[in-house]
């Protein structure tokens, strides 16, 4: 168990868990054993497998060789851009596939839901999200999974894009029936730079094209976290400082119309800093990584945040991940250093890092 954090002396050191000269990581997901897999977009870099797990320091496909070689932008049965992982309640890896290598449009085959078996490392179950849920438009960005909905669970999936309507998408694992809501909601859009105007290293964070002017960041919906009874699911732009949280019952219940979801919707405030990522553990505690900080937020619940890591490593925390031992894992990867948001000039410096720091809680589910 990691060593509890205190009132007195929130912030503590992170440790270097492992550290990426290739391709920039993303996701990050631990199982209950301590396996811990890291993803790898295919962004600006092609990474030769975007799904792996961490071995002795190395980065290995998995869960093969072969679902890290898709035959086409549209296959079923090859990862195309892996975006995000994260561990159910039952112990099984869940991977998601935006679909959208290098930001093209998706087609169907691309997205989907992929569920690995941890106790035999194979592909138990493959859910493909067809254009009614992730249109040509969309870039899936997160997803959270709830085994206690339905007969066998609900994922919830954020459609991230800066293309067109964003989303939270909801999918029965059993049947594969997936819906969108809050489809364009104010709470799922980015903000406009008269309401936020985020700035990161110094520097505001917009997109800086060489041959034009400087735009806003465009980002809606992103990071997802439940909260442990599992009645509400909190979430985020990433060009936002606001947190929001909407009725998971509503979400769940495909009769609903939309005006009845958005009903539920609370905003839950100012968060202080535009966010990637987000977490619970299973005191209810909401982990937030605060971009414009180099930090880690933590939302008590009393409402209140404090800083549980403050670190000039953490460029541009991403996505985090609770340990069963008491650790937050967190991923670090310098993405407002690409190129397309400083004139064209790629300004990272390899190696990107996994870090974890301790904390008193374990995971949500």
């Amino acid at each position: 168990m990691g060593v509890p954090l205190t009132t007195e002396n929130p912030v503590v050191p992170l440790e270097v868990v492992a550290t990426f000269s290739g391709p920039m990581p993303a996701g990050v997901a631990l199982s209950r054993a301590g396996r811990i897999f890291v993803n790898f977009p295919q962004w600006d870099e092609q990474a030769a497998a975007t799904v792996t797990e961490l071995r002795d320091g190395h980065c290995e496909p998995y869960p093969d060789r072969r679902w890290n070689s898709p035959v086409t932008d549209d296959d079923p049965h090859g990862f195309v851009s892996a975006q995000s992982l994260v561990v159910d309640a039952a112990d099984r890896l869940w991977i998601l596939d935006s679909g959208s290598p290098m930001f093209r449009p998706v087609v169907t085959g691309g997205p989907k839901l992929v569920c690995v078996d941890l106790t035999d490392d194979t592909v138990a179950q493959t859910i493909v999200l067809g254009p009614d849920v992730a249109p040509p438009t969309a870039y899936l960005g997160d997803v959270r999974i709830d085994l206690r909905r339905g007969t066998g669970g609900l994922a919830f999936v954020t459609d991230a894009t800066d293309k067109g309507p964003n989303a939270i998408v909801v999918v029965d694992l059993v049947t594969g029936a997936a819906w969108r809501r809050l489809e364009g909601h104010p709470s799922t859009r980015a903000e406009g730079p008269r309401t936020f105007r985020p700035v990161v290293e110094g520097r505001p964070f917009v997109e800086r094209p060489v041959d034009g002017p400087a735009r806003p960041v465009t980002v809606g919906a992103d990071g997802l976290a439940i909260s442990p009874d599992g009645s509400r699911l909190y979430y985020c732009p990433l060009a936002s400082r606001r947190l929001y949280s909407v009725s998971v019952d509503a979400l769940a219940d495909p009769a609903l119309d939309d005006a009845a979801v958005a009903a539920t919707v609370v905003d839950e405030g100012d968060k202080g800093s535009g966010a990637a990522g987000l977490e619970t553990d299973h005191l209810g505690r909401v982990y937030l990584t605060a971009y414009e900080h180099d930090a880690v937020l933590r939302r008590r619940t009393d409402g209140e945040y404090e800083t549980i890591a403050h670190d000039p490593r953490l460029l541009w925390p991403d996505a985090m991940s609770v340990s069963s031992d008491g650790y937050l894992y967190v991923t670090a990867n310098q993405l407002h250093r690409q190129a397309r948001f400083q004139l064209g000039q790629d300004l990272r410096r390899k190696p990107y890092a996994l870090f974890r720091l301790p904390i008193d809680g374990r995971p949500a589910g």
